[in-house]
């Protein structure tokens, strides 16, 4: 491992090339639309929101992004998949623009599609992905959530990893009310850094027995341990295998670590985030920024 060694692991450190995005669930707060089109092909102005999350993927230095899919969900497979009949169009019409941005999409990583046969929650998902990931660490990245910044959350947590040898998760403060919302996490709270060691982490807990108000929104790096204790979980709440179950274990046996970051974050699997990230993106749209500044100046007058 390069650098220092503070936690004594000597471990000869693999740098993260995999990464796993979960993309099976139904997006049942989203129906009808989600009824034939998968939830992470919704768009964001003219983007379809899993891209974002592969774009930050590719940043951090990844090349094999493994989609955890399910039934339905080819629309995801074929975005990212060669499209002559389009490409061959945009060549003969001259639209030099649009045809380098397709190219740009299906040459940004290799997209690796496992269909996840059951719905048994998010642990059972990211361990669905374990034949392909090995025993590398790997990035999960959680297709509801979108993190603007460069070069983003899990560029981040993969230089923590490298740098400590622990596995690190992006961690953000909410109020006290959305605690049932997310997975919290208890910290020791003497850090004076942006790095926090993880205690505990209880999975959507009432306001009364949360341990903190330090949630976990969907960003994660972790080594192949958290595979062996994903595959020695039982079902739990809701009769499936949660990550944050194992993530418990690991924070007891190697160490992991809990990460605050800066980047913008919408949580686009929620009507109110999805709308949000559409108009605040829109604002800083090269195509759209002005007019919807003035759009939204004009509308405000009128409320």
């Amino acid at each position: 491992m390069s650098g220092d060694d503070p936690y004594g692991l000597n471990l000869q450190m693999k740098p993260i090339r995999k990464a796993i995005i979960p993309a099976a669930g139904l997006g049942t707060r989203f129906l009808p639309a989600t009824k034939s089109i998968p939830k992470e092909m919704l768009p964001i102005i003219d983007r379809p929101s899993i891209l974002f999350n592969v774009e930050e993927a590719v940043r951090a230095g990844i090349e094999d992004i493994i989609i955890i899919a399910g039934r339905g969900k080819e629309s995801i497979e074929n975005f990212f998949d060669r499209s002559y009949e389009l490409e061959d169009f945009l060549s003969k019409a001259g639209k030099t623009d649009l045809l380098e941005r397709i190219k740009h999409v299906r040459n940004l990583a290799n997209i690796i599609s496992i269909r996840q046969k059951e719905a048994l929650g998010l642990g059972h998902a990211v361990l669905t992905g374990r034949p392909v990931v090995g025993d590398e660490p790997f990035a999960v990245l959680l297709g509801d959530e979108i993190m603007i910044g460069k070069p983003g959350v899990t560029d981040t947590l993969s230089k923590s990893f490298a740098k400590t040898g622990l596995s690190s998760v992006a961690i953000m403060n909410v109020p006290k009310e959305d605690v049932v919302k997310y997975g919290i996490v208890a910290v020791e709270e003497d850090s004076d850094s942006d790095s926090f060691k993880i205690l505990d982490v209880i999975e959507k807990p009432s306001v009364e027995k949360a341990p903190s108000t330090w949630a976990l929104p969907g960003r994660y790096v972790f080594s192949a341990s958290i595979f062996k204790e994903l595959s020695r979980l039982s079902p739990g709440k809701n009769g499936e295998i949660q990550l944050t179950d194992a993530m418990v274990k690991l924070a007891k046996t190697e160490g992991l670590l809990g990460i605050t970051f800066k980047d913008l974050r919408y949580d686009t699997g929620d009507k109110f985030g999805y709308v949000q990230a559409n108009v605040e993106l829109a604002l800083s749209h090269p195509e759209l920024g002005a007019k919807m500044r003035a759009y939204i100046k004009d509308l405000a007058g009128r409320l």
